[in-house]
């Protein structure tokens, strides 16, 4: 783990923050409608990069060209944070070209999740705290920002922390259909769940799972083993949701590399369980099958781990912008979820 973990300074008010396409592209309607929300909800200056126009096969071809486009922006004393446009597939290929020298150099707020966790994984290896949103679907979905988004954005536009993460009054796992405009149906939240009884405190490491799991199989930007010693291990399932089992077999493979015994703590975005693309039919229970998976690893290699599931980050909404690299504090004793 790097000496010292830097939280880049926080936004103001008329703040200039980049934005940029390091993974896939958004269609210019959705980024104008984002960017509206940038300035009109959160009085931020959104200054539109170059790779945000940009086709995806252009960028698919030029990841030397987004890397560069993210130190710049890094780089740039008038830019105070910088959000990618949205998800995609493939910015593993990005970190070759990355210095780590001009990140460091200059820490800056970074805003994204799901493949842009490869980024904030990179980050994470050179001690610069880094925040899970995106402009779509984080600033696109619904007919207005969800309160609870809401509150928490602001924390990661303009606090040092996030704070206390209370529970979200209600959830949808729905797609928003930019046609009609209509409001998702929304479910009552029925809590977290948590197991143990320890109360721990470690810096956050983790994200996507898909990506989790891209970073092991390629093993070329995971920390040190004993960098992990104490830390906390977030993953959410994403979209692919992937069957339970998966998600066991990858953990498994953590524990027999010695790796899922050095965490504290786990923490569980709560999952998502519908996605147009989906080859296959998750039960209704899959959030209790995945629950089942995840703590019969845990018992086999770190039984004594304090975990909490359901928590309000990935691509369930409404979630709060995960701090990777921040310190997580997991409170089964008053079942709080705290992050400095």
């Amino acid at each position: 783990m790097p000496n010292v973990f830097t939280t880049p300074p926080p936004l103001e008010p008329g703040s200039r923050i980049a934005v940029a396409a390091p993974s896939r592209p958004i269609d210019e309607s959705m980024l104008d409608r984002a960017c509206d929300r940038l300035r009109e909800t959160f009085d931020l200056e959104p200054v539109v990069f170059e790779s945000a126009h940009k086709d995806w096969e252009w960028l698919r071809d030029n990841p030397q060209a987004r890397a560069e486009e993210i130190m710049n922006a890094f780089e740039d004393p008038t830019i105070r944070g910088i959000i990618a446009v949205t998800g995609g597939d493939d910015q593993i290929r990005l970190l070759k070209h990355l210095d780590p020298d001009r990140l460091t150099a200059s820490p800056t707020r970074f805003y994204g999740y799901s493949d842009n966790d490869n980024l904030r994984l990179f980050l994470w290896n050179h001690g610069i705290v880094s925040y899970g949103a995106t402009l779509h679907p984080t600033l696109t979905v619904d007919p207005a920002i969800h309160p609870y988004l809401e509150r928490y954005l602001r924390r990661a536009f303009f606090q040092s922390s996030l704070g206390v993460v209370e529970p979200a009054p209600e959830w949808t796992d729905e797609w928003f259909d930019f046609d009609s405009g209509e409001s998702r149906e929304w479910h009552e939240n029925s809590g977290r769940t948590w197991h143990g009884e320890n109360r721990v405190t470690g810096r956050l490491w983790g994200g996507s799972f898909a990506i989790v799991k891209w970073h092991l199989q390629t093993n070329r930007y995971l920390p040190n083993p004993t960098d992990l010693d104490g830390t906390v291990l977030a993953l959410e399932t994403s979209e692919d949701v992937p069957l339970p089992r998966e998600v066991r077999y990858t953990l498994r493979t953590m524990g027999e590399r010695g790796l899922l015994e050095r965490f504290d703590g786990v923490m569980m975005g709560r999952p998502r369980t519908f996605s147009p693309d989906l080859e296959w039919e998750p039960p209704e229970d899959y959030g209790e099958q995945l629950r089942e998976e995840v703590l019969s690893v845990l018992d086999e290699y770190n039984p004594d781990a304090t975990a909490v599931f359901d928590v309000e980050f990935g691509h369930a909404d409404p979630n709060v912008p995960l701090p990777l690299g921040a310190k997580a504090t997991l409170d089964p004793t008053v079942g709080r979820v705290r992050f400095e």
